[in-house]
């Protein structure tokens, strides 16, 4: 079955990349659009999407992908998700939004895809921003994807380190409000006696030092996006203003009586948990449900740990810029072996330290290793291994360790000033790592 002509013609004219294609996955047309941004050089019709986008020889569904055409049959309704699709200038995320076309039976028989590329995230270790592909991080970039167009304030939950203020920057820079400005406002290092006036301005006169009025961060904020970074700090007092502002759109200066309006959108964000502050008295209910609009997690690094290998990348590049270190397959292991309570910030630390010990090109896992021994994380037991991993992350610290001391000819106190670590905890660590019944 062939579509219309007319149909070929209205996809033909539409300002954003459309494709359409069959039930079996083949491109009937692609129009002006999607060829001047995805396909410049070469034609893809005749060809299937997943070969086109994904470089797969099956359907996204059957390569662990989610594919909006299984999910449109089985809904029968338009479908949206989020891919990482191979483009002329890289991988880029692409927001799809897949329509099904009925014929006269009222049985699916063509689909309309619709592509938007989502610039705020990117897969290969290149990125300078938000950096995955584990499905962990592409259910929250989707989730990103979803609510940054809209007006709805959103609140970010996740423990210190998983990129909070990158993502609230996403939100930002995938909204209409983009051009304006992102305006982060650290609501934990803000004192109660100087929250209001930073936050809200102030007159002249109106306190102790105050010699011009001034105005605050919501000003500075107009048009834009303001992002309360650990809003669960926010001094109660303090929180009813920020429901005011919320609910009203409006503030005052401290020291005046004039209502200002607010043309802000609200992205906040914390690590604590804020249903039991509110079960506890600390937290305003009526403002956590103005601040929860949309809620989004924040996976935690030990929950994406397909994605530490292109983080590695990314942050070696940035901690070591002129130097193209490279990463052994026995360093990754280690690297992938531990559950970063820090999460990415603490991933950054550890490829800091392994990069000052290494003199050469490549990380090994004994610059890692030692990097761990010497590291605030030192005295507690490394995690394990994944179960897929053939190496254990006990055998490669033993390995390491070993090296380093029958290479090391001085003595075991110097050894120790090495590793950065007390001489009594080198010799635990020494005679832990020795076989069962050796002393």
């Amino acid at each position: 079955m062939k579509p219309l002509p007319e149909l070929m013609s209205f996809i033909e004219g539409l300002p954003e990349p459309h494709i359409l294609f069959d039930t079996q996955y083949r491109i009937l047309a692609a129009n002006a659009a999607y060829r001047r941004q995805f396909s410049p050089q070469h034609s893809v019709v005749g060809r299937t999407c997943f070969e086109v986008s994904h470089r797969f020889s099956v359907p996204c569904d059957q390569a662990g992908e989610s594919c909006p055409l299984a999910r449109s049959r089985e809904s029968g309704q338009r479908e949206r998700v989020l891919h990482l699709h191979h483009t002329p200038t890289g991988e880029e995320y692409v927001n799809i939004e897949l329509a099904p076309l009925f014929d006269a039976n009222g049985q699916q028989a063509f689909y309309v895809e619709k592509m938007e590329p989502l610039r705020v995230a990117q897969g290969p270790a290149t990125a300078q921003g938000l950096i995955g592909r584990s499905p962990a991080f592409l259910h929250m970039l989707g989730l990103v994807a979803r609510v940054a167009p809209s007006q709805a304030t959103v609140l970010l939950l996740g423990e210190s380190g998983t990129g909070k203020e990158l993502v609230a920057r996403a939100v930002h820079q995938a909204s209409n409000r983009a051009a304006k400005a992102l305006v982060p406002v650290d609501c934990s290092s803000l004192p109660e006696n100087l929250f209001e006036s930073e936050l809200f301005g102030h007159e002249r006169g109106a306190f102790t030092g105050a010699n011009t009025a001034r105005g605050g961060l919501v000003e500075a904020a107009s048009g834009g996006t303001l992002f309360l970074d650990e809003v669960g700090d926010i001094p109660l007092t303090m929180q009813v203003k920020l429901l005011r502002l919320l609910e009203t759109g409006t503030y005052r200066r401290v020291g005046s009586t004039e209502q200002r309006h607010a043309d802000i959108r609200v992205v906040s964000a914390t690590h604590r948990d804020l249903d039991q502050m509110v079960a506890q008295g600390r937290f305003r209910e009526d403002l956590y449900y103005r601040l929860s609009t949309f809620p989004i997690h924040l996976p935690a690094l030990r929950e994406r740990r397909d994605d530490i290998k292109l983080l590695t990348s990314a942050l070696l590049e940035r901690v070591a810029p002129k130097r193209k270190l490279g990463v052994s397959d026995r360093a990754l292991q280690v690297l992938q072996a531990q559950d970063y309570p820090g999460n990415v910030r603490e991933l950054r630390n550890l490829l800091e330290r392994s990069a000052l010990l290494c003199d050469g090109d490549t990380l090994e896992a004994s610059h890692v290793t030692q990097a761990l021994l010497c590291g605030r994380r030192g005295h507690n037991s490394p995690a394990p291994a994944p179960p897929a991993s053939p190496l254990s992350l006990k055998s490669v610290a033993r390995a390491a360790l070993q090296h380093m001391a029958e290479r090391h000819t001085g003595s075991r106190a110097e050894l120790a000033a090495q590793l950065g670590i007390s001489e009594r905890s080198l010799y635990r660590k020494l005679n832990a790592l020795k076989p069962d019944g050796c002393t």
